[in-house]
């Protein structure tokens, strides 16, 4: 099964003759393209657009892949460090009301204390007198 159909090869076939008389330029910087492979290039590229039988260009596949797996690697990147943010939140917070509590539980034991050294004392004075 032939991998390139006739209207590719008659674009490519196009191309070509206008690199040999010079009249072939770049897309992007309009210069004169000199390079047979870079004609050629061309000529598959057109031949994609106008719907040709032409397999797809290697290097394309490869770049929107790896475009596609770092915006999901980011993606996962900015999660994690969402999710880092949130647990640190998170313990700081139990951390503090941890402490509030110990200090509330400190305070309600010294009063506990201090009510008892209270009652003993009026105990001891009821006894004495």
């Amino acid at each position: 099964m032939a991998k390139y159909g006739k209207k590719a090869q008659a674009k490519v076939r196009k191309v070509m003759h206008e690199r040999k008389e010079g009249k072939l330029e770049s897309g992007g910087s309009h210069k004169k393209v000199k390079s047979r492979k870079q004609a050629i290039a061309i000529g598959l590229s057109e031949a994609r657009r106008a719907g040709a039988k032409v397999p797809p260009n290697p290097n394309r596949a490869s770049k929107t892949a790896a475009k596609k797996s770092s915006k999901k690697s980011a993606a996962r990147k900015s999660s994690k460090k969402s999710a880092a943010k949130k647990s640190w939140k998170k313990s700081a917070a139990r951390k503090s009301s941890k402490k509030s509590a110990a200090r509330k539980s400190s305070k309600k034991s010294a009063a506990r204390k201090s009510s008892k050294k209270k009652s003993s004392a009026k105990k001891a004075s009821r006894k004495s007198s």
